[in-house]
């Protein structure tokens, strides 16, 4: 590592900023996305379930801070350290997020992104900023703080091949949404147009609903589950196998695979009655409500999470998809004058959802559980392609694996 120069971020960037530090106005959908700390983690930006603006509070924002492709995202406020490499040309604005723009004749944008996205950097960012009752990393802190950089062809060389295993990441992320999106939009045909095999089904007047379904309760689907949090005051509690699902963890994925808190047997078995089995339903109730994602293990979750296990397999990919559009009715039922979501169990019980047939339950379950099963198993593959590559990282970084011997 004798060729690496130990520079100031601010000298690598043509720009070091952040974004609005006002309060726009923000909409459930739209054309402009309003990305916040909540919707960047493990190098990706969730546009799934972000909040918008108006084009008018957009070009304000983007005359300050335009977020474009080849910038770096860090979390500098709350949640610190979570970042993100932008890799699209959608037009976006940020909010308590940094903006880090690379220069080109410096650094590789991508090697840039590596290094702000290591354990290294978060940690002695997280150490400056240690005792802050609120976390916050100044502009300032970041443009001043010093990164490790070998000449450019090396680090290209370093990006070329983590970015190995990120494309095969994105690839696969990529054929998860094609498989969910297979199982929406037929939820939509069938369960919501009401169109099977092209054919459209008679309206019961009395109903709303095709002749022989009926309106039924979430309840009546499975056993609602309010989560809850065994005592912290118990380190023995924590740190054993079980994940401990909180929303954050919940965001942008089919599944819940990576959390941050594990539980013990001990801890868990103080509540044994929340307790979920494989492929229950998780849903945010509190704060950010709306946010679902199936239990890909059995696992427990926090109280701000109502789940659903179900009497029926056939019910359950027929409810994951029927959650895509329970954010509204969430916001509207627990909203009760108050600036915060919060819908208890009792509430959450009798949302209606409607019954169709068995048969027809039954026909979309064998139609894409497969699907499921295959969201599923890449996601696993990714957990598995992330490891390697976190496992690399550090390795060529710090020189222990020559990158100048490496034939790619």
């Amino acid at each position: 590592m004798s060729d690496w120069q130990k520079i100031k971020l601010e000298d690598v960037c043509s720009k070091v900023t952040d974004g609005t530090h006002d309060s726009p106005i923000t909409m459930n959908s739209g054309d402009y996305p309003l990305i916040k700390g909540k919707d960047i983690s493990g190098g990706y930006i969730n546009f799934e379930n972000c909040d918008f603006i108006s084009k008018a509070d957009h070009l304000d924002v983007i005359s300050r801070s335009k977020p474009e492709y080849g910038d770096i995202l860090f979390s500098n406020i709350g949640s610190v350290s979570d970042c993100a490499y932008i890799n699209t040309h959608r037009e976006f604005s940020i909010k308590n997020v940094a903006l880090f723009k690379p220069d080109k004749d410096i650094v590789d944008s991508k090697f840039l992104f590596y290094i702000v996205n290591s354990d290294q950097f978060k940690g002695e960012i997280l150490n400056k900023i240690s005792g802050s009752a609120q976390p916050f990393a100044s502009l300032s802190l970041l443009r001043n703080h010093k990164i490790k950089l070998p000449k450019l062809q090396t680090q290209k060389k370093i990006s070329k091949i983590l970015s190995i295993y990120d494309n095969l990441i994105a690839n696969n992320l990529d054929r998860i949404k094609l498989l969910e999106i297979s199982a929406k939009l037929t939820y939509e045909e069938w369960f919501l147009r009401f169109r099977i095999d092209d054919i459209k089904l008679d309206i019961d007047p009395d109903t709303a609903l095709p002749k022989g379904w009926e309106w039924k309760l979430l309840k009546d689907f499975g056993e609602v589950v309010t989560g809850k949090t065994p005592s912290t005051n118990n380190k023995s509690y924590y740190g054993g196998n079980i994940p401990f699902i909180k929303t954050p963890s919940m965001h942008g994925s089919p599944y819940t695979l990576e959390v941050e808190d594990y539980l013990t047997y001990l801890g868990a078995n103080t509540q044994r009655n929340k307790f979920l089995t494989k492929n229950s339903l998780m849903v945010s109730c509190i704060g950010t409500a709306g946010v679902y994602s199936l239990v890909a293990r059995e696992c427990q979750t926090n109280q701000q999470i109502n789940s659903i296990k179900f009497y029926k397999n056939y019910y359950i990919f027929y409810i994951y998809c029927f959650a895509g559009y329970l954010k509204d009715v969430l916001d509207s039922i627990g909203s009760n004058g108050a600036t915060m979501t919060n819908v208890n169990k009792g509430k959450f019980e009798k949302i209606k959802v409607a019954m169709p047939s068995v048969h027809l339950l039954e026909r979309f379950h064998k139609t894409y559980s497969l699907n499921f099963e295959s969201i599923l198993n890449l996601m696993k593959i990714n957990q598995l392609l992330n490891e390697v590559k976190e496992i690399l990282i550090p390795r060529l970084m710090t020189g222990i694996i020559d990158i100048d011997k490496v034939d790619i």
